[in-house]
């Protein structure tokens, strides 16, 4: 399973290829699924470009990538979207259009019942768990661990030369990760070495604009297609060694 991650928390000034608006979000999402991506995980923006857990940006971005992709569709539900713990929650008890699934990061405080509220709504939880922070032992001790629809193990190393590294650390971290599948994925200048590990492990994981901006040669990816198919293609070259 290779999830696409249309645009994250990049900005226009990282490029017109990142989109912004729904209608952008869906026609990316929607030649990424066509290049072979099996899942959408995305952050919907208000009109002025910020994040937003509010219904009424989040219900418009999930209909119309739902109706375009044709996928099961993901939304953040990040900190930095909504820092206050009680208004994230409220946030999410008047989504009106639901997600087939939301990030939850297991550090970020009232994670647990932020997890518990979207699963008693129907709502999949990645449990986003983080290199570097606390949330692997979090999750471990967790009664919600058996519950999530999988893990999202985020490698925040950066650096190519020590990334992987860091990525065995943190699946180590995680145990058995109480049963649950595990989606595995970096960023930046980890996000290939990374990707390519998961390919190796037979790991699900996901690439797009929100992940890197650049090609495995280094080229400038032109959109969230190129990178899905170039990711395809580095993770079969894995299972063929």
């Amino acid at each position: 399973m290779v999830q696409v991650c249309p645009n994250g928390s990049r900005a226009a000034a990282d490029g017109a290829q990142v989109p912004l608006t729904p209608d952008e979000l869906a026609r990316s999402a929607a030649e990424a699924v066509a290049a072979g991506a099996t899942e959408v995980h995305v952050h919907p923006r208000t009109p002025c470009g910020r994040e937003s857990l509010s219904a009424r940006v989040v219900g418009p971005v999930v209909e119309m990538l739902r109706g375009r992709a044709g996928v099961p569709v993901g939304v953040t539900t990040g900190a930095w979207a909504e820092p206050d713990p009680a208004e994230r929650l409220e946030r999410v008890r008047s989504w009106s259009v639901l997600p087939d699934f939301a990030s939850v990061n297991w550090h970020e405080p009232g994670a647990e019942e932020l997890a518990e509220l979207l699963l008693a709504r129907g709502v999949g939880v990645e449990a986003g768990i983080w290199s570097g922070t606390e949330g692997a032992a979090r999750f471990a001790a967790s009664p919600m661990g058996p519950r999530v629809l999988r893990v999202l193990a985020e490698v925040t190393d950066t650096a190519p030369a020590t990334t992987e590294a860091s990525a065995h650390a943190l699946l180590a971290s995680l145990g058995t990760a109480h049963g649950r599948p595990v989606l595995l994925h970096g960023e930046d200048g980890g996000a290939w070495p990374v990707l390519r590990l998961a390919g190796r492990l037979g790991l699900a994981t996901r690439i797009g604009l929100e992940d890197t901006l650049f090609l495995p040669d280094g080229e400038r990816a032109l959109s969230n297609a190129e990178l899905v198919a170039a990711g395809l293609a580095e993770y079969g070259a894995q299972g063929d060694q």
